[in-house]
């Protein structure tokens, strides 16, 4: 993976704006993030793009950019994240369904994933997962953060009774 940084005038954006879109078409993108910088009179966006590198070669530009990074979250995530992610997208699936959309259009493996591993259970915490807009925060963040409350302080009773279920002074 590579990293390509940009600037955009937040007072004229068209020039970096194109410059931006013309790179992000161009290339297999993992993700982006974006902040805002005041700087005086020049505020501006800067944004980190972070891409696949594609090889040189002419075989291999296409089969890099239709490969797919697949992340296998069971070897990311610990067994009790992996269990709510598990739920996370049980739950994408079944209001994917209910809303005839693909479930990407819901959120995506990754935003599930970031949503167990950052705790987002109140819908501020969901809205700082990049990707995660208010639109989707509106329609979708409730069911998330109310399942992951309910999941979160499930895990955390469990490991609180089996730590009180171990015996101070062990037989022996």
């Amino acid at each position: 993976m590579k990293l390509k940084f940009f600037s955009v005038n937040a007072l004229d954006p068209e020039a970096d704006q194109d410059n931006l879109d013309s790179f992000c078409n161009s290339h297999r993108l993992v993700s982006v993030d974006k902040r805002f910088v005041e700087n005086g009179e020049f505020c501006f966006w800067s944004v980190c793009v972070v891409y696949l590198e594609v090889s040189a070669s002419p075989a291999k530009p296409t089969a890099a950019l239709n490969k797919r990074a697949q992340v296998d979250y069971r070897e990311t995530l610990n067994e009790q994240d992996f269990a709510a992610y598990s739920k996370l997208r049980e739950l994408r699936k079944a209001l994917a369904d209910s809303d005839g959309v693909p479930i990407y259009a819901v959120f995506t493996n990754a935003q599930l994933a970031d949503m167990v591993t950052n705790r987002a259970t109140s819908l501020t915490a969901l809205g700082e997962i990049n990707g995660i807009g208010s639109a989707k925060l509106d329609k979708y963040g409730k069911h998330f953060t109310k399942l992951l409350q309910n999941t979160l302080t499930d895990e955390a009773v469990t490991t609180t009774t089996q730590a009180d279920e171990t015996p101070l002074h062990p037989a022996g």
